[in-house]
């Protein structure tokens, strides 16, 4: 005969917990419990997605503030006929299409606004330059074919020809479409060329004069 051994139930401690059973969810509840996580992940990307759209938003919307303004600003430089004309057929065009169009005159160009020439009450110096300088914009020569100055009168004779109008008429018209016209102050010193000199209806000014305008440009022209 076997001993009978005896068998020592596992003492189990007061101190563990008992956890409830999870009760089964239902079908619908289960569906209800997906949707709401679906709902939380598409709500957690969308905003996401929102965010980054809005600050393309900003940027676009600050970048065009930032864009220059409908405006021509050109820089008439040369005393040249066929540059000045150059100058302003861009500039009749320019106003024509509806935009804001300036010329800032500087050194020989200012030739383009002179109505007369005096030397009366001028320094030795600038009695020569006036002497030297076309008195008027009528009498500029050409940058090509000037010989000897018949290729203006040559070149007007043919524009005259094929109905284009002269210089001293785009002047005008110029005017008459609104481009503003701006003098530098420095190349009249320099020039010798003083206010009662040049055309009505002209403004002065200096290179930040230029420059604030040609800064808010989307066309800047040197001629």
């Amino acid at each position: 005969l076997k001993p009978a051994t005896s068998r020592k139930r596992p003492l189990k401690s007061s101190t563990q917990s008992k956890e409830p059973p999870v009760a089964a969810l239902d079908a619908p509840e289960l569906a209800e419990l997906v949707d709401e996580c679906v709902r939380r992940q598409l709500d957690e990307r969308l905003g996401a997605v929102e965010a980054r759209i809005d600050e393309a938003l900003g940027a676009a919307r600050a970048a065009q503030g930032a864009a220059p303004a409908d405006r021509c600003t050109i820089v008439a430089f040369s005393n040249d006929m066929d540059k000045l004309l150059a100058s302003f057929v861009i500039a009749t065009g320019a106003a024509a299409m509806g935009m804001q169009v300036s010329i800032f005159f500087t050194f020989w160009g200012l030739v383009a606004l002179k109505r007369k020439t005096t030397f009366k009450g001028k320094p030795l110096t600038d009695k020569m330059i006036a002497a030297m300088l076309p008195s008027l914009p009528s009498r500029v020569g050409t940058s090509k074919l000037n010989m000897l100055g018949i290729g203006p009168e040559f070149f007007k004779h043919v524009m005259r020809g094929k109905n284009v109008e002269s210089l001293p008429e785009l002047i005008d018209l110029a005017e008459e479409l609104g481009v503003r016209f701006v003098a530098c102050e420095m190349s009249m010193r320099v020039m010798g060329i003083t206010a009662e000199e040049l055309r009505d209806g002209v403004e002065f000014g200096g290179a930040a004069t230029y420059l604030q305008d040609a800064a808010d440009s989307r066309v800047t022209l040197f001629i």
